[in-house]
């Protein structure tokens, strides 16, 4: 979440930087999984705001906070791209929106991602 938060704050600010600076500098071994997660997160970006945007009511994800959208969009990647258990999914992704975003924000990931996994 911090590498992808960190990743559009850059962009936004148009820092050239690169996404495996901002992973070296924010995990001490080489992670697979945070790369996978991380590229397809990015790679995938636009097809997850859609997702993202149909289920929120009356809002739109660039209308979040960048932490929350960091966070609501790996939780959608896992669950359209990877075997990670849905629940799974959504704990994690409340527990960091609980740490990293407020409460409103928690609300609508949680929001979100029920409506995904009910359908």
């Amino acid at each position: 979440m911090i590498i992808l938060y960190q990743y559009n704050l850059m962009q936004a600010n148009k820092v050239n930087v690169t996404l495996d600076e901002i992973i070296n500098d924010n995990i001490e071994i080489e992670n697979e999984y945070v790369k996978d997660i991380v590229y397809g997160v990015v790679t995938h970006q636009n097809e997850l705001d859609d997702i993202a945007n149909h289920h929120i009511k009356d809002w739109t994800i660039d209308r979040l906070d960048k932490t929350g959208a960091s966070i609501l969009r790996i939780a959608l990647f896992e669950l359209k791209y990877t075997d990670t258990p849905e629940i799974v999914v959504i704990n994690e992704a409340i527990e960091l929106a609980k740490k990293y975003s407020d409460d409103a924000v928690r609300k609508i990931i949680n929001a979100v991602l029920d409506k995904i996994i009910r359908e």
